[in-house]
């Protein structure tokens, strides 16, 4: 952490400002200064370009997952606002981060890498290649090669032998929670199955997609008669026991990989479940001001659910923009969110330092990369109309990947044992009918 950052930190808690941010919500300049102001925020808890940092790393106590969430966060910055002046630094840091293996287990995190970590820094890479961010030279990984190599590594985890199915939330057997299956691990592969069918018009990504929501029906994980999406389950009663906690991003990421999939498909079979996962969604919403309930009215969210608002506003933003006829019910939530999240971010030295309760404007004191992350998620997709949808390999997206990326071996620390080549690469939708075998039967499980 720099002297300077540790000052500012040191600094926040005892001072406020009240003059707040001034966000005209019906102003597309006035969305996109604030925008700016939140961003800039945001990059102030990030060292990784800086002597002793780790690039893609944010300061502590953030963690890996949130820097691969926050990344996310700043390629849509760039693509709603046109702001570029943070794309370098966000190029860096997630080609940094991809490991031996071209798969983001990074052999500084993977012994401590759970899926849902991994499937972050997948999305990010997805949201790459649907924006056509800046690609990677030719001798490194294609954004899409990247989020291809995430789904299919995630894939070749699914335990059968547990439950009937599912994925657990850690990685490797020796990590607490290496026996509970959660539902944003297994959302964050249904998500990218979804975007991956959209992108690639396979439909093999359709199927998987549909394997892992119907497990988590049969599970009770989610329903699809009350959008409920619990948090999750443990094996040692197979799985017969709900941990029936709701989270914002949990919902959000189901409902955006539907909403994937309902665009490119069609089926009504998806559009039923975003309908029934906006419903429970007014949980999120009292005072129509998102709220994350399980901790925030009790002043408990610890660092990482501070910022799972952030992805639930991507996530309502992806869906209203993918599915029109949401539009009404997704897009006024965010208007009077974004109006909370301005009212709050009156605080720290600078005086437009955000905070967690967006129901009031006088700073409640707390800060932090969740809190700056959910205000310009929140504020930034009041833009995403204004932009085409998320392109694909047919509409004007020009990433490459490799339906086989991503199955490669590895060993007990997560290094690649035969890395895969640029060479590689092929065009996206590429089927490898071995390839294909050997991830549906289940040949290159990375569990130990």
């Amino acid at each position: 952490m720099s002297y300077i950052h540790s000052i500012y930190l040191a600094l926040v808690a005892y001072a406020t400002f009240a003059a707040g941010i001034a966000l005209d919500i019906n102003s597309e300049d006035s969305i996109k200064s604030v925008c700016n102001t939140y961003a800039r925020g945001l990059m102030d808890y990030y060292n990784g370009d800086t002597y002793g940092g780790t690039p893609g790393m944010f300061v502590s106590p953030y963690y890996w997952w949130q820097a691969g969430g926050a990344w996310g966060s700043m390629i849509d910055f760039w693509a709603y606002t046109g702001n570029d002046t943070y794309n370098d630094i966000v190029k860096y840091a997630l080609l940094f981060q991809v490991g031996s293996g071209n798969d983001y287990m990074p052999a500084n995190q993977t012994v401590t890498e759970g899926n849902d970590d991994q499937a972050f820094w997948g999305i990010a890479a997805m949201a790459a290649a649907e924006r056509n961010f800046s690609n990677p030279s030719p001798d490194q990984p294609q954004w899409l090669y990247l989020a291809q190599a995430v789904h299919n590594t995630m894939l070749a985890r699914w335990d059968n032998s547990t439950c009937g199915g599912g994925l657990r939330w850690q990685i490797f057997s020796f990590n607490n929670g290496y026996n509970y299956k959660n539902s944003i691990s297994n959302a964050g592969l249904f998500q990218l199955a979804g975007r991956l069918a959209r992108y690639t018009r396979n439909d093999t990504y359709v199927d998987n997609a549909r394997k892992v929501i119907d497990w988590m029906d049969q599970i009770g994980l989610v329903s699809q008669n009350n959008g409920a999406v619990y948090d999750g389950t443990n094996i040692e009663d197979n799985c017969t026991q709900i941990n029936a906690v709701q989270w914002t991003y949990n919902v959000g990421m189901m409902m955006a990989g539907c909403a994937y999939l309902y665009n490119y498909t069609e089926d009504p079979f998806w559009l039923r479940y975003i309908q029934v996962f906006l419903s429970d969604s007014l949980l999120f919403f009292p005072n129509n001001i998102m709220t994350e309930v399980a901790c925030q009215t009790h002043n408990t969210c610890n660092t990482d659910q501070k910022s799972f608002r952030a992805y639930f506003s991507r996530f309502l933003g992806l869906t209203y923009q993918l599915v029109p006829e949401v539009r009404d019910t997704i897009y006024p939530w965010l208007q009077t969110s974004a109006t909370g999240a301005a009212g709050q971010c009156d605080g720290g030295i600078d005086g437009v330092t955000c905070g967690m309760n967006w129901d009031s404007t006088e700073w409640d004191g707390s800060y932090g990369l969740g809190q700056q992350m959910s205000a310009l998620e929140v504020t930034q997709n009041l833009l995403i109309d204004r932009l085409p949808p998320p392109l694909t390999a047919d509409t004007g997206a020009s990433s490459t990947g490799d339906y086989s990326a991503g199955t490669t071996k590895h060993d007990s620390n997560g290094v690649a044992i035969h890395p895969s080549t640029t060479a590689d690469r092929a065009g996206a939708g590429v089927v490898t009918a071995v390839v294909l075998l050997a991830v549906l039967g289940g040949c290159w499980w990375i569990v130990i």
